[in-house]
């Protein structure tokens, strides 16, 4: 599992990889997306990377494997993650924005209180993940596996789960606003709310 460093400049967030800075105090932010991206480009196997609170735009992640990796509070914005495996990883509280996952193999993995806008998840192993709080829009999930996942208290927007298996999947307290859960079998998942 990737190392919990505290910033040498003393902020309590979290050192990057590879630096005793975390993200917001590097000289020359531009330069460490790039150390970093030019790092998972010659690895595909990626294993307890910490890139908290990075931003990356219009990288191709796809086809890699990560696991054990920190990715919290980062932004992605028209980056390809797909064909990817990835495995006890940390997304919470992070933006993804015209992304694509497509055929990618996630487990145990948490994107609680995170941003999905206009992403695909299409053909998927989407097991045990943790979607709890998330605002996710315009994105699909179309013939995904989404066994034991949840959808807690999340804000679901315009998005599919068209022919999904949602067995155990919970939706308990989701906010859904043109949502379609066609050809799925969402009689096995948990769409109970408060009273």
């Amino acid at each position: 599992m990737f190392t919990v460093s505290p910033c040498a400049a003393g902020c309590g967030k979290t050192a990057i990889t590879g630096s005793n800075l975390c993200f917001t105090h590097q000289a020359n932010p531009e330069k460490e997306i790039q150390r970093i991206a030019a790092y998972i480009d010659q690895n595909l196997i990626v294993k307890n990377l910490n890139v908290t609170g990075m931003r990356f735009s219009g990288i191709d992640f796809s086809k890699h494997h990560f696991y054990g990796c920190s990715f919290r509070n980062t932004s992605f914005i028209k980056c390809v993650l797909s064909q990817t495996d990835f495995g006890m990883s940390f997304f919470d509280f992070s933006e993804f924005c015209d992304c694509d996952f497509s055929g990618s193999n996630i487990k145990f993995l948490s994107f609680a209180g995170s941003i999905l806008y206009n992403c695909n998840f299409d053909g998927s192993e989407l097991m045990y993940v943790n979607f709890t709080g998330a605002s996710i829009t315009k994105t699909t999930f179309d013939n995904s596996n989404l066994y034991n996942s949840r959808f807690v208290n999340a804000n679901l927007e315009s998005s599919t789960f068209v022919n999904c298996n949602l067995k155990r999947a919970n939706f308990f307290n989701a906010k859904q606003t043109n949502v379609l859960f066609k050809s799925s079998n969402h009689a096995e998942a948990i769409f109970e709310t408060e009273t």
